[in-house]
């Protein structure tokens, strides 16, 4: 089975050498014909256009003719859960369709936080842990990212389909973030964290008022979040803004789905919180905190009180907040063409 009348398969991009190439999750490069994701910028074509690039991918398969005759090779520029679904979709869909409902939700662990499965949530942690080189049946990875980019794709689109199987295989990949997970749930359950929304400017606030967990964990790939695990928080709210308090220290985050072109669901524009952190500075008196904020156009853009305590109590913060996030204009737009 294949997407048209050829054999399609990976390359990792370093090594396409201006080859043409279909490129999923990521952004075009040299031989590029075909560019389907989600990031911002790159319109999918209309027929396949999806929350997720794997969703996108899966969809592809129903529709060969968008790609040209002749094109053989596929790839991606970065490695995590939803290029790694995308990719095993359009290389080996004997092994992906019958999976398709379970990868999907590992892809959507992967760049959400959420899932309906919590085996796609454990199979995004394994592969997570996988990219950070603790899977000991694995190849060495290197140092060089565009290497170890493509020794990731090519071993997991092998052992994927057999994880999806099989979950318990890989506990050991998944078993110290999955307590984790199971901590930051136990918290909300306890009622030592609390979430209170602001649905007009599609705010949450999340309340640590008692002993709540900070081991976090992974986001996208193998990066870590601290904190609450993501998944705790992202499986009880939807929006887009979460502002989380401990205390007197405080972070709020825009999230991913600003960032991409999603489709199931309006996200609210992102704003940019540069100037609200200034602002916050300003109205510091005597607290160690020292407010920063991180690029509008960052994947999950941040602001943060910093490492010491604010002398701001949290009504005044999520005042200013509020206000900011009902005044400030639309600064992001994933559905603008790249230039």
């Amino acid at each position: 089975m294949s997407l048209y009348g050829g054999a399609v398969r990976f390359e990792a991009c370093h090594q396409l050498d201006g080859r043409p190439n279909v490129i999923v999750d990521g952004s075009p490069t040299e031989g590029t014909v075909l560019t389907v994701t989600h990031w911002p910028g790159y319109p999918a074509p209309e027929a396949v256009a999806a929350d997720l690039s794997a969703q996108m991918a899966f969809r592809m398969l129903e529709q060969p003719q968008l790609i040209p005759p002749g094109v053989e090779l596929v790839s991606n520029n970065h490695f995590d859960q939803d290029g790694l679904v995308s990719i095993l979709a359009l290389v080996d869909p004997e092994s992906a369709v019958p999976r398709r409902r379970l990868l999907e939700d590992v892809a959507r662990a992967g760049d959400f936080a959420t899932f309906d499965d919590r085996d796609a949530a454990r199979l995004s942690m394994a592969i997570a842990a996988a990219a950070r080189g603790e899977d000991s049946s694995a190849p060495t990875l290197p140092e060089d990212y565009a290497e170890l980019t493509g020794i990731l794709y090519a071993d997991l689109i092998e052992r994927l389909p057999a994880w999806c199987d099989d979950p318990s295989s890989v506990e050991a990949l998944w078993a110290e973030e999955d307590a984790t997970l199971t901590a930051s749930d136990d918290a909300f359950e306890r009622g030592d964290v609390t979430i209170d929304e602001h649905a007009d400017v599609d705010l949450a606030v999340v309340r640590v008022t008692g002993d709540a967990p900070v081991a976090g964990g992974h986001r996208f790939g193998s990066s870590w979040a601290a904190g609450l695990h993501p998944m705790a928080v992202y499986a009880r709210t939807d929006r887009n803004v979460v502002a989380t308090v401990r205390g007197r220290t405080y972070q709020i985050e825009q999230r991913y789905e600003s960032w991409v072109q999603y489709r199931s669901r309006t996200v609210r524009g992102r704003r940019d919180l540069a100037r609200l952190a200034e602002r916050l500075n300003d109205f510091e008196q005597g607290g160690d905190a020292t407010w920063s904020a991180t690029s509008v156009g960052a994947i999950t853009p941040t602001m943060t009180s910093g490492d010491g305590d604010s002398s701001l109590d949290a009504e005044k913060v999520v005042g200013l907040l509020v206000d900011h996030l009902a005044t400030a204009p639309v600064a992001w737009d994933p559905f603008r063409p790249a230039s």
